[in-house]
């Protein structure tokens, strides 16, 4: 699934009149970029989830064949329901016993999902999600064996746990043998999480983040670090130009 759902404030004015998912780096848009990702690894069939200004990634999707994917599109129509609640309402596109990838529209990165796979099978978590050491505002935490553990605002100090660490919960980061690294919104999941959703009671708009942190006390989630990779987040129309560096 690649999420393509959101108004794309910071990337305005493009989004005064488009979706942030077709704006252009190289002659390609931002949504084929992805979906031509996910056909590197044998990937063609393709959920992707539509509210602003979605009649033109229909008509996109239409009048590029899909760009060589079979893409379904689950729509947002009344308001959107961020990352979690955009996956929950997409659940019926999925199989009910295969673990699938979620991608964000407005990042680009050559992170080799071949590997976050088999370090998804070799580990057998619940989530495996990209990660990596860049530095950024928000950042999870870790444990040495990469599972999660929390979340933290670095600019405002603000973190949330999924539990307590060598019971402190505020003490510094390094000393509770804790590691920050940057999400990459690359993530595998197993099928149960629908179900597991709904029995925490997830519904209507929340993201994945607090999915994550909900689950992450009795089920394993994991980090998998691609620090190296090619990464960039095209939030803001000031990033084309180093997505354009990056990915010819």
């Amino acid at each position: 699934m690649i999420f393509c759902a959101g108004l794309g404030t910071r990337f305005k004015p493009w989004t005064d009149k488009h979706p942030k998912a077709l704006a252009v780096v190289n002659g390609k848009t931002l949504l084929q970029r992805n979906i031509e990702h996910l056909q590197q690894y044998g990937i063609f069939e393709v959920v992707i989830n539509v509210h602003h200004f979605a009649d033109q990634i229909k008509e996109a999707v239409k009048n590029n064949h899909g760009w060589g994917s079979d893409v379904l599109i689950s729509y947002e129509r009344e308001a959107l329901l961020d990352s979690g609640g955009g996956l929950l309402k997409a659940e019926p596109f999925f199989s009910n016993d295969q673990r699938f990838i979620t991608l964000n529209a407005d990042i680009l990165t050559d992170l080799h999902l071949g590997k976050l796979i088999e370090f998804h099978e070799r580990h057998q978590p619940l989530i495996s999600f990209g990660v990596t050491d860049r530095n950024s505002s928000r950042v999870l935490l870790f444990d040495s064996a990469d599972r999660l553990f929390g979340w933290r605002n670095v600019e405002t100090g603000e973190e949330k746990m999924s539990a307590p660490v060598n019971g402190n919960v505020s003490a510094p980061i390094s000393s509770r043998g804790l590691i920050a690294k940057a999400y990459s919104c690359v993530v595998v999941f197993e099928s149960s999480i629908f179900n597991l959703m709904a029995a925490y009671g997830f519904a209507g708009k929340f993201s994945l983040t607090e999915v994550y942190l909900k689950l992450a006390a009795n089920h394993l989630i994991l980090g998998y670090d691609h620090s190296g990779d090619r990464f960039v987040d095209v939030g803001k129309p000031e990033s084309v130009a180093i997505a354009e560096g990056m990915f010819p």
